[in-house]
Protein backbone atom coordinates (compact mmCIF):
# COMPACT_ATOMS: atom_id res chain seq x y z
CA UNK A 1 0.00 0.00 0.00
CA UNK A 2 3.08 2.66 0.86
CA UNK A 3 5.00 1.40 -2.18
CA UNK A 4 1.67 2.41 -4.44
CA UNK A 5 1.73 5.71 -2.79
CA UNK A 6 5.57 6.09 -3.46
CA UNK A 7 5.84 6.23 0.34
CA UNK A 8 7.64 4.35 2.84
CA UNK A 9 5.76 2.05 5.82
CA UNK A 10 7.71 3.63 9.24
CA UNK A 11 7.33 1.51 12.47
CA UNK A 12 6.94 4.09 15.26
CA UNK A 13 6.73 2.13 18.15
CA UNK A 14 7.97 -1.55 17.83
CA UNK A 15 7.47 -2.74 21.48
CA UNK A 16 3.50 -2.21 20.89
CA UNK A 17 1.36 -4.88 20.73
CA UNK A 18 0.35 -4.53 17.85
CA UNK A 19 3.30 -2.53 16.53
CA UNK A 20 2.76 0.76 15.48
CA UNK A 21 3.55 1.65 11.79
CA UNK A 22 3.53 5.13 9.75
CA UNK A 23 2.92 5.82 6.13
CA UNK A 24 5.32 9.08 5.41
CA UNK A 25 7.95 10.33 3.29
CA UNK A 26 11.24 8.83 4.78
CA UNK A 27 13.27 11.60 3.46
CA UNK A 28 11.31 14.04 4.02
CA UNK A 29 10.91 13.22 7.44
CA UNK A 30 14.33 12.83 8.03
CA UNK A 31 15.58 16.03 5.76
CA UNK A 32 13.19 18.31 8.10
CA UNK A 33 14.65 16.88 11.22
CA UNK A 34 18.16 17.41 10.18
CA UNK A 35 17.07 21.08 9.52
CA UNK A 36 15.63 21.25 12.67
CA UNK A 37 18.06 20.37 14.74
CA UNK A 38 20.49 22.65 13.01
CA UNK A 39 18.31 25.81 13.63
CA UNK A 40 18.36 25.05 17.12
CA UNK A 41 21.96 24.47 16.92
CA UNK A 42 22.44 28.35 15.92
CA UNK A 43 20.55 29.51 18.39
CA UNK A 44 22.60 27.92 21.49
CA UNK A 45 24.79 29.88 22.99
CA UNK A 46 28.46 28.92 23.44
CA UNK A 47 29.14 29.99 27.15
CA UNK A 48 33.13 30.47 27.50
CA UNK A 49 34.97 30.51 31.03
CA UNK A 50 38.41 31.75 31.33
CA UNK A 51 39.97 31.54 34.59
CA UNK A 52 42.56 33.98 35.90
CA UNK A 53 44.12 32.91 39.06
CA UNK A 54 46.30 35.04 41.36
CA UNK A 55 47.76 35.22 44.99
CA UNK A 56 47.10 37.82 47.58
CA UNK A 57 50.41 39.62 47.94
CA UNK A 58 50.97 40.39 43.60
CA UNK A 59 52.80 42.84 41.91
CA UNK A 60 51.55 46.00 40.71
CA UNK A 61 53.01 44.70 37.03
CA UNK A 62 51.68 41.44 37.35
CA UNK A 63 48.20 42.78 38.79
CA UNK A 64 47.49 45.13 35.83
CA UNK A 65 48.87 42.14 33.36
CA UNK A 66 46.08 40.19 34.43
CA UNK A 67 43.40 43.07 34.82
CA UNK A 68 44.15 43.65 30.82
CA UNK A 69 43.58 39.92 30.18
CA UNK A 70 40.39 40.08 32.59
CA UNK A 71 39.21 43.50 30.66
CA UNK A 72 40.44 41.05 27.19
CA UNK A 73 38.31 37.79 27.87
CA UNK A 74 34.81 39.93 28.99
CA UNK A 75 35.32 42.35 25.74
CA UNK A 76 35.24 39.63 23.81
CA UNK A 77 32.20 37.74 25.35
CA UNK A 78 33.84 35.21 27.72
CA UNK A 79 32.86 34.87 31.43
CA UNK A 80 35.78 34.76 33.67
CA UNK A 81 36.48 32.97 37.25
CA UNK A 82 38.92 34.60 39.40
CA UNK A 83 40.59 32.74 41.75
CA UNK A 84 42.61 34.12 44.85
CA UNK A 85 44.85 31.25 46.10
CA UNK A 86 46.19 31.77 49.35
CA UNK A 87 49.32 29.87 49.91
CA UNK A 88 51.06 28.88 53.55
CA UNK A 89 50.66 31.73 55.73
CA UNK A 90 48.59 34.21 53.17
CA UNK A 91 45.70 32.12 55.05
CA UNK A 92 45.98 34.16 58.40
CA UNK A 93 45.75 37.41 56.50
CA UNK A 94 42.69 36.67 54.27
CA UNK A 95 41.26 40.07 54.17
CA UNK A 96 44.33 41.22 51.80
CA UNK A 97 42.46 38.53 49.04
CA UNK A 98 39.29 40.44 49.46
CA UNK A 99 41.04 43.62 49.13
CA UNK A 100 42.50 42.11 45.75
CA UNK A 101 38.79 40.89 44.61
CA UNK A 102 37.09 44.05 45.88
CA UNK A 103 39.75 46.00 43.53
CA UNK A 104 39.36 44.08 40.26
CA UNK A 105 35.05 44.11 40.89
CA UNK A 106 35.98 48.11 41.11
CA UNK A 107 38.18 47.95 38.18
CA UNK A 108 35.89 45.99 36.18
CA UNK A 109 32.44 47.12 36.63
CA UNK A 110 31.86 48.96 33.63
CA UNK A 111 32.72 45.74 31.90
CA UNK A 112 30.90 43.13 33.89
CA UNK A 113 28.38 42.32 36.28
CA UNK A 114 29.65 40.19 39.08
CA UNK A 115 27.75 36.43 38.52
CA UNK A 116 28.74 34.67 41.40
CA UNK A 117 29.88 36.74 44.62
CA UNK A 118 33.61 36.11 46.34
CA UNK A 119 32.65 32.57 48.10
CA UNK A 120 36.11 30.94 50.12
CA UNK A 121 36.51 27.61 49.38
CA UNK A 122 39.72 26.38 51.33
CA UNK A 123 42.64 27.95 49.93
CA UNK A 124 40.63 29.78 47.12
CA UNK A 125 39.19 32.74 47.23
CA UNK A 126 36.74 33.27 43.90
CA UNK A 127 33.67 34.90 42.13
CA UNK A 128 32.32 34.64 38.80
CA UNK A 129 32.46 37.81 36.04
CA UNK A 130 30.09 38.04 32.93
CA UNK A 131 30.06 40.80 30.76
CA UNK A 132 27.68 43.36 30.70
CA UNK A 133 24.90 43.46 28.14
CA UNK A 134 24.73 46.63 26.30
CA UNK A 135 20.94 47.41 27.49
CA UNK A 136 21.78 47.58 31.08
CA UNK A 137 20.08 44.47 32.33
CA UNK A 138 20.48 40.91 32.29
CA UNK A 139 19.08 38.22 30.32
CA UNK A 140 16.44 37.35 33.24
CA UNK A 141 15.35 41.19 32.84
CA UNK A 142 16.68 42.09 36.27
CA UNK A 143 18.87 44.68 36.97
CA UNK A 144 22.84 43.42 37.42
CA UNK A 145 23.50 42.82 41.08
CA UNK A 146 26.09 45.62 42.98
CA UNK A 147 29.47 44.83 44.04
CA UNK A 148 28.13 44.89 47.69
CA UNK A 149 30.24 43.43 50.61
CA UNK A 150 32.54 41.16 50.24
Amino acid sequence: MAQGQGMDLIEVAPNAHPPVCKIMNYGKFKYEQDKKERLQRQHQRDDKVKEIQLHPHIDVHDFETKLRHIKEFLADGMKVRVSIVYRGREMAHQEFGRELAKTIMDETKELAVVEAPPKQLGKLLGFMLRPEHKSGTNRTGQTPPTVGQI
